[in-house]
């Protein structure tokens, strides 16, 4: 995109997932959906739904990967960049491995609806790049594509919902123009959502100026895309500003969930230790990537060896999870709780 840069410069993921957890520990008042939560959920809090008791091994407390993409390019020049083929494996991966994917809005506002015994995966697509969205004369997408990857994944696995999120800037993916890329993704069931304006980093600006670059991403995706609701912001190299609160909230936007740049799987958003306004992502990576413990194949990896990982009870209207987790459980959905 012309003015703006098109790629994170290479932070330490290491230092990147520390600041992740400093935010989601120092965000206290930040959250945009609810504001601050009871400080915990005694047993007594946790008033189970009559239903039913769910399958066994349902875990609606667990880990939810957030995965973030860029470009896809057939010679990457970044560690963000990744091949569609790299693409394609890591979808076809995620389906075979049971995963549904969500968007960020279904996600962080707990409006998970995928089959029993499923697991939700986010997709998240940062600064708009053609090579995620390029539609042709017929508009139908490109090959290779990151929407016809997905349209081809879902085709093949059925149970593979093909919907993502995209966080974009001004001028969103120019190759086919704003307002009818942006109009296709909304028609085809994907979130657009805000990355600011010219994709500056926050945390360099002072209060004003963070809120405008926000406002002034808010405000291109609605011209581009009248009626378009925006709920989710991913903050620029992953750059916090300050305060915080500034992320979630101001004149012209209200976010119910802020993305970092981040490291490791988010939090249930059921948990109490779910924090809407600091939400990690994983960095789409190969097993022998650049910083490749925290990227994406190693965490698909830890969580399908482990017993941490978030696994549907197939109803959308409860939250079904061992009995022995239910301090975990927000009181925000302890009338939703299903233990067993």
């Amino acid at each position: 995109m012309k003015g703006m840069p098109m790629r994170h410069p290479l932070l330490p993921l290491a230092v990147l997932a520390g600041a992740a957890l400093l935010v989601c520990g120092c965000s206290k008042g930040s959250s945009p959906a609810a504001g601050e939560q009871p400080a915990a959920a005694s047993p007594a809090a946790v008033s189970p739904v009559a239903a039913k008791a769910p399958a066994e091994g349902a875990n609606e407390l667990g880990q939810v990967p957030v995965l973030m993409y860029h470009q896809l390019t057939e010679k990457p020049a970044s560690v963000y960049d990744r091949t569609p083929a790299d693409f394609r494996s890591e979808l076809e991966r995620l389906a075979r491995e049971k995963y549904v994917p969500v968007t960020a809005r279904d996600f962080q506002t707990g409006r998970i609806d995928i089959p029993a015994g499923m697991h939700p995966v986010v997709l998240t697509f940062d600064d708009s790049t053609n090579s995620q969205v390029r539609l042709g004369p017929d508009g139908t997408p490109a090959r290779d594509t990151a929407v016809a990857i997905l349209a081809e994944t879902a085709k093949k696995y059925p149970a593979f919902k093909p919907v993502a999120t995209f966080f974009v800037n001004a001028d969103a993916f120019s190759a086919t123009g704003s307002r009818k890329a942006l109009t296709w993704l909304k028609e085809h069931g994907h979130e657009v959502a805000n990355h600011t304006d010219r994709h500056e980093n926050l945390r360099s600006l002072d209060e004003a100026g963070a809120r405008r670059a926000i406002y002034a991403g808010q405000q291109a995706i609605e011209k581009a895309a009248p009626g378009t609701q925006v709920t989710s912001l991913a903050l620029p190299f992953g750059a916090m500003p300050q305060p915080a609160e500034v992320a979630s909230r101001g004149t012209g936007y209200r976010y119910d969930g802020v993305y970092l740049v981040g490291a490791n799987p988010s939090f249930s958003p059921f948990a109490k230790a779910f924090t809407p306004g600091a939400i990690p992502r994983i960095r789409s990576a190969g097993p022998k990537d650049e910083d490749a413990e925290f990227g994406s194949s190693r965490w698909l990896d830890k969580l399908a060896a482990g017993k941490d990982r978030y696994v549907s009870d197939g109803d959308p209207n409860t939250v079904a999870f061992p009995s022995a987790s239910r301090n975990e459980l927000s009181p925000a959905f302890a009338k939703r709780a299903r233990p067993y």
